[in-house]
């Protein structure tokens, strides 16, 4: 065993085999003779690659990989002592030479990983993009590219910036096809887009088979076209669409990275080339400008000029430089640390049945897991950026150029990267900055579109394959203002058909449809299955007076609304008569007693105010009571004839006119409102009434109302009554639920307004208790639906809905707005606060006034308890009895001589005081 200048040891001839093109070869190895006889010789490690030399990525590989190996062997502190040497198989394309030497393709490679994982040797790609590549079903497979489910997800958000929501994918059919277009499928769901139709043909077709199969796409509705295909073989996809005229004003092309690489690698272009691609948006592998990569590019022109070698550097041959980097310094880490290269022989690889494949002669990779783990964690700068991998073994920063095709050549429109998705700033820039995905932030400049045309295509046209659209409508049996088709089933017509048919003249392009009658006329059928044929591309759409609920917008797409709907409850009323009593209707009991109460309680409080020193309020105790009564009633009509005197009197007084007047009016009020508009009193009052009886409830057939009643409102299906005219209506809404019809029906507003302007003995009794709208049903992503809304607002703006809505639906007999007796009654909820400010009143005009009674009556008691006390000397204290008597004759005493007796005698106690 040799030591090499790095101090390691190595054997001086050892091969090993990694991959460097698309997802490589085989590893077989070959152990190198013992040096230890000749120390002179230089150890070489041996590396496979396996790719087609005359390709457009194999024809850059070549020149890279062998500008690579050369900067390695140049670089003394990588594989110091020790010699890369890379040995190249050409394929020739053939499938055959992949599977037993080495993979030519994805599809081979899945079959070559299978082996590698077996023998324990890395395989390393810079050109395998197939998604369905992992590492977690091949863990020796490294792939040193990124994968195509970066590049689906960079389309996707292409094609949900410009809003289209179908496209059809054109792509070769192989694992590498199918796997990218996969990953596009799953993108474009996740926005809400979908592939309409997928276009595959085989690796080897013919002119006359991609012909035909452009011939067919041309057919279908979409106009954006996603073309994944090789890079050998893409532009005659380019050359016969352009034959065929669908290179025009109206369609979308999207190229994956094969276009790019194509056009990088022959400079200048041929102008026949680039006359196919006009108009193309295409994506490029991203790689950031630095000194390595210009210096690089300088070499690679020099080169050309002074070799054979034709093709100029495209992206993957940067790839390819990387990986043989990779490879080199994976391996010089191995060595330091002491690592061997060391083949052995695997029991379980034997030749059985007479086989001459000659398996034992496959050796494994001892110590493969170990250089596995060094390639995973090598982290340099390379041409290609950053050479580091995340924990799911993929190259961080993936990211992508955007460009589009124009004239001689092609301009760049923006980037991609799964960091900030669509911008104009270079990823690398906005790596330094806080992520920012939002759909405001995605940005992209101007694109000249096939037709060099700047405005953005509409993306789809109606499929040109003389059929036209399937337009479902109800037939009804009843509100045939709505959808009718008295004429036949051709020529259908109604209010919701009109909407329809004016909407469809204001789109730019025309609309063929024929509309087909769902339902056998005898009942209305169920508009939910009505729904469900279109979402099961039975029917393209559905038009008539179709509710936009929950359940329906999950599996189809409605226009914007045309009329606003909701729920109500229709309830039968009677008519209720004038008694000889109805002047108390307008106050509730409780109003009627509260307020009784107040006009005693307020004449007590102004008698006791004004009884000390108002004449009018004096006398004999039955004519006070007289009077108390009187002037507390009077007041009601503003009829008082006795005079208030004192200031607290004449306070509550105001306060108390106040309020009298607030409630004389409103009594005056409701009892008009009561006598004048007849009376009508429904059984169900509201949702609340409907919900906690038990009795039977109509609803229109076929309509969402039933549903709802039976998973919002949970009510019992039992007690749910099918109808299907407005005279069943009536008919049921009379007989009421003891006579076996119903006791009210639940239905949305537009059928409601036009059975109350017919039968004017029901009535809506509460609220709305839904809000929602009728629009027209199309299928999921379908264009028509966001055009078709566009074209409604502009008929709403324009008062042309609103003539047409006129014209159908204009109101005709009577009315059946009705209020009830209940709720002209008047409360005490709606007074209690005149009453509050009342009792306050009066509560503080008595408190004055006792505390003023109180103060005059200790000065007046004050000489006579004294005298009383000298006379008689000590005596028991005056009994309760005769302490109340005398308060209550104090206070019977006009207050005129109470004041002058307390005027005496505190001119008494004056002379007293002189004299002694």
């Amino acid at each position: 065993m040799a030591t090499g200048s790095a101090g390691f040891k190595v054997r001086p001839s050892i091969r090993l085999f990694a991959v460097c093109f698309l997802v490589g070869m085989i590893g077989t190895t070959g152990r190198g003779q013992n040096n230890t006889s000749n120390s002179s010789v230089r150890p070489v490690v041996n590396v496979g690659a396996l790719f087609t030399f005359n390709s457009t990525i194999g024809r850059v590989a070549t020149l890279a990989i062998e500008f690579a190996v050369e900067d390695v062997n140049k670089d003394t502190s990588v594989l110091a002592g020790t010699r890369l040497n890379v040995i190249k198989q050409d394929t020739n394309c053939s499938g055959f030479l992949g599977t037993m030497e080495g993979p030519q393709s994805s599809g081979i490679g899945h079959v070559i990983s299978h082996v590698v994982n077996e023998l324990h040797v890395p395989l390393l790609s810079f050109a395998a993009t197939d998604p369905t590549l992992s590492s977690l079903e091949y863990p020796y497979f490294i792939r040193t590219i990124h994968s195509d489910y970066f590049q689906m997800n960079a389309i996707a958000d292409i094609v949900e910036y410009y809003g289209w929501r179908k496209v059809t994918a054109i792509f070769v059919d192989d694992d590498y096809g199918r796997g990218g277009i996969a990953a596009l499928g799953d993108a474009l769901a996740s926005r809400r887009a979908e592939i309409s139709y997928k276009a595959a043909f085989p690796p080897q077709a013919d002119i006359n088979m991609i012909t035909d199969l452009l011939l067919k796409v041309n057919l279908m509705e979409s106009r954006v076209f996603i073309v994944h295909v090789n890079p050998d073989t893409g532009l005659t996809v380019f050359s016969i669409a352009k034959h065929t005229g669908m290179m025009n004003s109206g369609y979308v092309w999207i190229a994956t990275d094969w276009l790019a690489a194509t056009l990088d690698s022959t400079k200048p272009v041929d102008p026949n080339t680039m006359s196919l691609i006009q108009g193309v948006v295409v994506l490029r592998h991203h790689t950031a400008d630095s000194d390595l990569k210009t210096g690089f590019l300088s070499r690679w022109n020099n080169e050309i000029k002074s070799s054979s070698t034709s093709s100029s550097l495209n992206t993957y041959g940067m790839y390819a430089y990387d990986s043989v980097w990779l490879v080199a310094r994976a391996i010089d880490q191995f060595f330091r640390q002491g690592g061997e290269i060391v083949f052995s022989k695997d029991s379980r690889l034997h030749d059985a049945n007479g086989s001459t494949l000659h398996l034992e002669a496959l050796k494994g990779f001892d110590r493969g897991d170990q250089i596995l783990e060094q390639l995973l964690l090598t982290n340099f700068t390379g041409l290609s950026g950053d050479v580091q991998f995340d924990s799911d073994r993929n190259l961080i920063h993936p990211a992508y150029d955007i460009i589009n095709i124009g004239g001689t050549g092609s301009r760049l429109i923006g980037y991609w990267s799964n960091y900030s998705r669509l911008s104009v700033v270079a990823p690398e820039i906005l790596y330094g900055k806080p992520p920012n995905i939002s759909t405001s932030s995605q940005q992209l400049y101007s694109v000249i579109w096939p037709g060099e045309t700047m405005m953005k295509p509409r993306g789809w046209v109606f499929p040109n394959n003389g059929k036209p659209l399937r337009i479902g409508v109800p037939n009804k049996v009843s509100f045939k203002q709505f959808v009718s088709n008295d004429s036949g089933t051709d020529n259908v017509s109604g209010y919701c058909i009109d909407v329809f048919n004016t909407a469809l003249k204001l789109l730019p392009y025309p609309v063929p449809c024929s509309f087909i009658l769902i339902g056998d006329g005898l009942t209305n059928p169920n508009y939910d299955e009505l729904v469900h044929m279109v979402a099961q591309n039975n029917l393209d759409a559905a038009v008539g007076d179709i509710a936009i609920v929950r359940n329906r917008t999950r599996i189809v797409d409605f226009t914007q609304p045309y009329v606003e709907s909701g729920l109500v409850i229709v309830a039968p009323v009677k008519k209720t008569d004038s008694i000889a009593w109805a002047f108390l209707k307008p106050f509730t009991l409780e109003m009627w007693c509260v307020t009784g109460a107040f006009f005693l309680f307020v004449g007590a409080v102004i008698w006791i105010l004004e009884h000390r020193i108002n004449e009018d309020f004096r006398g004999p105790p039955r004519e006070q009571l007289v009077t108390i009564c009187w002037f507390s009633l009077s007041t009601m009509f503003f009829a008082h004839r006795e005079n208030t005197v004192s200031t607290l009197g004449r306070f509550v007084l105001i306060i108390w006119l106040f309020v009298v007047l607030i409630i004389t009016s409103s009594y005056t009020a409701s009892l008009t409102s009561i006598l004048t508009v007849q009376q009508l009193s429904p059984g169900i009052k509201g949702l609340d009434s409907l919900i906690s009886s038990s009795d039977p409830i109509g609803y229109q057939a076929g309509k969402f109302s039933r549903n709802y009643m039976i998973e919002e409102l949970n009510i019992s299906p039992s007690r749910l009554v099918p109808l299907n005219s407005p005279e069943e209506y009536a008919r049921v809404l009379e007989l009421g639920p003891k006579g076996g019809g119903v006791a009210a029906i639940v239905d949305e507003i537009p059928y409601v307004e036009i059975f109350l302007s017919i039968y004017c003995q029901f009535q809506m009794v509460g609220q709305e208790f839904t809000k929602n709208g009728w629009g027209f049903a199309f299928q999921r992503n379908s264009p028509l639906a966001e055009d078709l809304s566009t074209a409604i607002l502009s008929l709403s703006e324009s008062g042309d809905l609103q003539r047409i809505h006129d014209q159908w639906l204009a109101r005709k007999g009577c009315t059946s707005e009705v209020t009830e007796t209940d709720t002209n009654r008047l409360s005490l909820g709606s007074f209690w606060g005149l009453f509050l400010i009342c009792g306050l009143a009066c509560f503080i005009a008595l408190l004055v006034f006792f505390i003023r009674i109180y103060c005059q009556y200790n000065q007046y008691n004050t000489g006579e308890s004294t005298e009383t006390r000298t006379s008689d000397g000590p005596q028991p204290s005056l009994s309760i009895f005769n302490c109340c008597k005398r308060l209550i004759h104090f206070f019977d005493k006009k207050e005129e001589e109470v004041m002058r007796a307390i005027s005496g005698k505190s001119s008494d106690k004056k002379n007293e005081t002189s004299q002694n």
